[in-house]
């Protein structure tokens, strides 16, 4: 089954070239089934490219998966039209006023890894998302900030700002073999990370309610989950493009940024190189497996009569 898109999102030219099956809503409304419900809260200033990302990974199952895009009211983004936002984005008072309940939610990554999260100009609004979605979505994936910054506000977790950022693709081990969310892994996997900052193995193993599912001898803890599924965090960009490090490590470099090639992720770590792409079947599954053992295995058909 197809993932759900919203008519004239950009995504959908890109999906086709790549001969991944979308639908659109008219098409989807005819089929006598509910879709999975999944809101993608993008935090990211590239928008399109984001939401072009996590549309392709949630594409690859049987399900189908009706996609709502959420944006933060309270910030101005500068990378992308109003239109765009108007005609394909809700805002949090839209969902509730119409009391929207999602099977799934992901929160995406953000470039404010230097500020205090209260000085983050929408973390108020972010919270009360945070809040909302604790009742009103089963399953939420938070990636690299918003893992971070979920931590943070449901567990206390605070992070710290790294000597030397973490750049490339990284080797991670299964330490929890038996999880849902890792079946048919391999017992070491690669996943690209992007972050200056970092949370400490030891705070979350403080934490009995979490449990740390996959990690990395060079950049700590990978993927956190709570034993019921409800929370997953994942501190790498499994969504990632085969570019999207190049494309931020050229970028910098145009404008004389002193930074490190990205570890693993050219051929002999040459940037004139090609590219060695590591991490999409482990994409694949990560997301298959969330959708499957997470949401469509535990939610309700009625998700408006059920308490979350």
């Amino acid at each position: 089954m197809p993932v759900i898109v919203p008519n004239g999102l950009p995504a959908i030219s890109k999906m086709q070239e790549e001969n991944i099956f979308t639908m659109k809503e008219g098409r989807a409304q005819t089929q006598d089934i509910r879709p999975i419900e999944i809101a993608i809260v993008n935090l990211m200033p590239t928008k399109i490219a984001t939401e072009t990302q996590f549309i392709r990974a949630l594409s690859n199952s049987p399900l189908q998966v009706n996609i709502t895009l959420v944006r933060m009211e309270s910030h101005s983004s500068q990378n992308v039209s109003e239109d765009h936002l108007e005609n394909f984005y809700s805002t949090l008072d839209e969902i509730k006023s119409k009391n929207k309940r999602f099977d799934g939610m992901i929160i995406t990554g953000a470039p404010v890894e230097f500020y205090n999260f209260e000085d983050v100009d929408y973390w108020k609004e972010l919270t009360e998302l945070f809040d909302y979605s604790e009742k009103n979505v089963y399953s939420r994936m938070f990636i690299c900030w918003g893992a971070q910054a979920g931590l943070y506000y449901n567990h206390g977790i605070d992070k710290s700002v790294l000597n030397k950022k973490i750049f490339g693709v990284y080797e991670q081990k299964v330490v929890r073999e038996h999880s849902p969310l890792l079946r048919g892994f391999d017992e070491v996997f690669f996943a690209p990370h992007s972050r200056n900052t970092e949370v400490s193995k030891e705070d979350i193993l403080a934490r009995p309610e979490l449990r740390i599912l996959a990690e990395s001898e060079e950049v700590g803890p990978h993927i956190i989950a709570t034993d019921n599924g409800r929370e997953i965090y994942i501190m790498g960009h499994h969504e990632y493009d085969k570019d999207t490090l190049a494309q931020e490590y050229f970028r910098d470099v145009q404008k004389g940024i002193d930074i490190d090639v990205p570890a693993n992720y050219f051929k002999d770590d040459d940037p004139e190189k090609e590219i060695l792409m590591r991490w999409r079947g482990h994409a694949s599954l990560l997301f298959g497996n969330w959708l499957n053992y997470y949401v469509y295995q535990a939610t309700p058909y009625d998700l408006d009569g059920t308490e979350f």
